[in-house]
């Protein structure tokens, strides 16, 4: 297993003082996941929670929805010429019965990269490929029963606290400064769950995936919040854990607040402070009597 971080040695400037000193930075490596032997997909990650990772992805991908459906995760023996185990590829083997993808190379292109997926397309491709559709969403109008979720209500303080209570988790962060961060909290601001990545997606992952492990999905009385911002991935990411509400510090894009809208997912931006950008979804926001709802 890899190391969560390393040493290098760096020259420091302050105040035009020169110094070397040794720097704590976070590790990044390669993780290839495999699924029943064949390659599907290798992400840059930071070692740990590979296998949660691994069962999140494949989450996010609609190939898994519950603990009974995975067989094992294994990390690969002789993944280098030589017989070395690197720890760096895993393979997943899904439970009898559970249909295995075709991987192709199209596959390959649209699970590995995240700037391949935009347009109608793929909006609907995850609002109809979702095991557990989102209240209020369209879902509920292709005669799929959605999670009754709706009776959820967040108040705008608790989600304005949710940032420094990430940050003040980050373990990892304090040491390199380097590192995202995805949280789950109660919709009372409880931190369920969090782990750091250098991918803020591979965070995302690692915390459905450790869900799934546990039995925990959909997670449906939940709030996932992330250190960066809100791309059309995470927000694809929340949706397929059954997760209700996706909150951000940064921005989102145009692609995520547009899937947000068509499946019903609460999305938060620019959380900061006491200020914070409701895109879709306001209906969960315990928000003032006659206050200003978006516009069309």
């Amino acid at each position: 297993m890899g190391r969560v971080t390393e040493r290098r040695r760096v020259i420091r400037i302050r105040d035009g003082a020169v110094s070397t000193r040794p720097d704590t930075l976070v590790a990044e490596e390669p993780l290839e996941i495999r699924l029943g032997g064949k390659p599907l997909a290798i992400t840059m990650r930071t070692p740990g929670d590979d296998f949660a990772l691994a069962a999140g992805f494949l989450v996010s991908e609609g190939v898994l929805a519950s603990a009974d459906e995975l067989a094992n995760i294994v990390y690969c023996a002789g993944a280098t010429a030589d017989g070395e185990n690197t720890y760096n590829v895993v393979d997943v083997r899904l439970a009898d019965g559970v249909p295995v993808p075709e991987i192709t190379l199209e596959r390959n292109v649209y699970t590995t990269s995240s700037c391949g997926l935009c347009g109608k397309a793929s909006l609907d491709a995850v609002r109809t490929t979702t095991r557990w559709p989102l209240a209020s969403s369209p879902a509920a109008s292709d005669g799929i029963d959605p999670l009754r979720i709706d009776r959820i209500r967040i108040d705008p303080a608790t989600l304005a606290a949710l940032p420094d209570r990430l940050r003040a988790a980050q373990r990892v962060f304090e040491r390199t400064g380097g590192l995202h961060a995805a949280a789950l909290f109660t919709t009372d601001g409880e931190l369920l769950d969090i782990r750091e990545d250098v991918g803020r997606h591979n965070a995302v992952d690692k915390i459905v995936g450790r869900a799934l492990q546990q039995g925990q999905l959909p997670l449906s009385s939940s709030v996932l919040m992330v250190s960066g911002r809100a791309s059309f991935e995470l927000a694809q990411k929340a949706v397929m854990a059954g997760i209700p509400v996706l909150a951000a510090v940064s921005a989102p894009s145009s692609l995520a607040v547009d899937l947000a809208a068509e499946t019903g997912l609460t999305l938060v931006g620019f959380l900061r402070g006491s200020s914070m950008n409701v895109y879709a979804g306001e209906h969960r926001i315990a928000l003032p009597a006659g206050a200003a709802t978006p516009a069309d």
